[in-house]
């Protein structure tokens, strides 16, 4: 402990920015995990209740309830899927794959690069406070050479105490990025899994959609220009 008090003390311009990128990385990361938790949503809970709203209610009251939802994909991906459902299947198709490309998924890399530049900064600035103290450290050991003997245990003995205290630097730029390297690791893996699973609500979205409007009631025959019954009446007849 008195070798690191000394280490903050006399290499505070190594000691500062180390300590001030561990505590940025560890409100990034809490701040990460609590954007995953509130982009979740429990499809096996989600997609029965919206079924039935959206027998009961029709495509405005399916709108409002996914709004009322918490999670990316009933507020953001089934609220724009709904909102073109008047266009046809496929427009419902392009406008969730193109929020979802544009909007959703750079939302889900949020703080991201961050995360991974401060792990390699960290590595690095680490990196430099143990070259510099090494090279202090090859100093000592020189004039230790040629001085008297005794001149040259105490010089050995600080040469000791400066090594010692560049280690210090290293530790704590690999303190501060391996745990990130591991999160960013992880959050990526977790990104693209939630892309897979928002193509799969996607997907059952079209179908539901699809399978109300094959079972909606027939729409009345419309009309010739002139107000003539169409063909379909004229071949009943």
């Amino acid at each position: 402990m008195t070798a690191f008090w000394h280490f903050v003390t006399y290499h505070w311009f190594f000691a500062i920015p180390m300590f001030l990128m561990m505590l940025a990385a560890a409100v990034m990361l809490i701040w990460r995990i609590l954007l995953n938790l509130n982009a979740g949503t429990n499809m096996s809970d989600f997609l029965p209740k919206f079924q039935d709203v959206l027998n009961r209610e029709g495509v405005e009251g399916a709108i409002k309830f996914c709004k009322s939802q918490q999670g990316v994909i009933p507020r953001r991906l089934y609220v724009t899927g709904l909102e073109n459902s008047r266009f046809g299947l496929a427009a419902m198709r392009r406008a969730m794959a193109s929020v979802t490309e544009l909007e959703i998924i750079p939302d889900l890399n949020f703080l991201l690069p961050p995360i991974l530049a401060i792990a390699k900064i960290a590595t690095m600035v680490g990196l430099l406070g143990t070259v510099i103290s090494m090279i202090g450290t090859f100093q000592e050991l020189g004039e230790a050479a040629k001085s008297l003997e005794e001149g040259a245990r105490g010089g050995q003995a600080k040469a000791s105490q400066e090594i010692g205290l560049a280690l210090f630097a290293t530790a704590l730029g690999l303190m501060t990025a391996i745990p990130l390297v591991f999160a960013h690791v992880l959050c990526k893996a977790w990104v693209h899994k939630f892309e897979i699973k928002m193509k799969a609500a996607a997907q059952k979205l079209l179908v539901l959609i699809q399978a109300r409007r094959a079972g909606a009631p027939a729409q009345p025959a419309q009309t010739g220009p002139a107000g003539r019954p169409g063909e379909r009446t004229g071949a009943r007849l």
